[in-house]
């Protein structure tokens, strides 16, 4: 039973918000007597695995972006010159630089060729000599904190720690994630469809399950919370919005493949210009109908043993 469904029909009974666990026993049973209810659907192990790996994806991103953060943080207050060196701070030079040499006094008493060595044993193509010349000439100018040095580099230390861990299990799990859709029969033939890339589907095949199961994509709308939901009341129309009753990381999913493929599909990019230009629709509310279309495609792809053809799939774009 859905909670969310059994508190939406407590007060069916009496009238009154009141709860109980006599009262909630109740409620379900004359829910499951009037039908008010869904199957469970079990997926197979594939897709258990990919459901707990994009699970545990996401918390590692979490702890990488926090990571990155503290980073930031961590050079504005002690070497804040350093974004003039380097645009992006977690480019290859700059975590080398933060490694070997993160403080300003450090970087001031050294020469050039002693920062570019530096550099060679972590990046193959340095940033050159101009950078070096320019972080050193920085370093003596800075005006980053001078009090508590050993506290905040002892600080750094332990966020590179947590940078690297955070990136070694990222890499872990993208491996394991193409070798399970390795062994999904229709993965393979949607993974080749320009705009589709492997994490995109493993979250939506971990939070869908198997797409050859359901009848139709618009099912698979309605899992995620896509569906349009309609309040009206006599000649009063309100306005259409999103159910949003669904998984919102399948929800999620489906919004970033669909983004994808408008920035790298022609055959999507060009029936979003289309809703744009010539239906004259707001670009979200085009890249929501998009995402309707990308999900009955993998659907008909999934339960069908044909190959991607652009003009079956997006006809209005040939």
């Amino acid at each position: 039973m859905n909670p969310h469904l059994v508190k939406k029909n407590k007060e069916n009974r009496d009238n009154t918000p009141s709860k109980s666990d006599r009262k909630d026993a109740l409620v379900i049973a004359d829910m499951i007597k009037n039908g008010y209810y869904s199957p469970v659907r079990f997926n197979p192990e594939a897709y258990e695995e990919l459901r707990i790996l994009m699970s545990n994806r996401g918390t590692v991103t979490k702890r990488l972006n926090s990571a990155v953060n503290q980073i930031h943080r961590w050079v504005d207050i002690v070497f804040p010159e350093l974004r003039q060196v380097f645009k992006i701070l977690t480019c290859n030079s700059a975590i080398a630089t933060l490694r070997l040499f993160p403080l300003p006094n450090e970087i001031s008493r050294l020469t050039t060729e002693q920062v570019l060595t530096g550099w060679k044993q972590y990046v193959k193509r340095h940033s050159g000599v101009k950078r070096a010349e320019q972080l050193i000439m920085l370093a003596k100018c800075s005006v980053g904190a001078t009090q508590a040095l050993h506290a905040y580099k002892l600080h750094l230390g332990q966020l590179l720690e947590e940078y690297d861990l955070a990136q070694r299990q990222l890499e872990q799990i993208e491996t394991e994630l193409h070798l399970i859709l390795e062994r999904i029969p229709y993965a393979q033939k949607l993974l080749q469809i320009r705009g589709i890339n492997a994490t995109s589907l493993a979250g939506i095949l971990g939070e869908a399950g198997d797409l050859s199961g359901y009848a139709h994509g618009n099912a698979l709308l309605r899992r995620a919370g896509l569906n349009l939901a309609e309040a009206s009341s006599g000649k009063w129309r309100g306005k259409m919005v999103l159910s949003k009753r669904g998984r919102p990381r399948l929800r999620h999913f489906l919004y970033l493949m669909t983004m994808c493929m408008v920035m790298t599909n022609p055959d999507v990019r060009a029936l979003h210009h289309h809703n744009v230009e010539v239906k004259k629709l707001k670009k979200m509310k085009s890249i929501m109908k998009l995402c309707g279309k990308v999900a009955r495609m993998l659907v008909g792809l999934a339960k069908s043993s044909e190959a991607y053809d652009s003009i079956k799939v997006f006809p209005q774009a040939a």
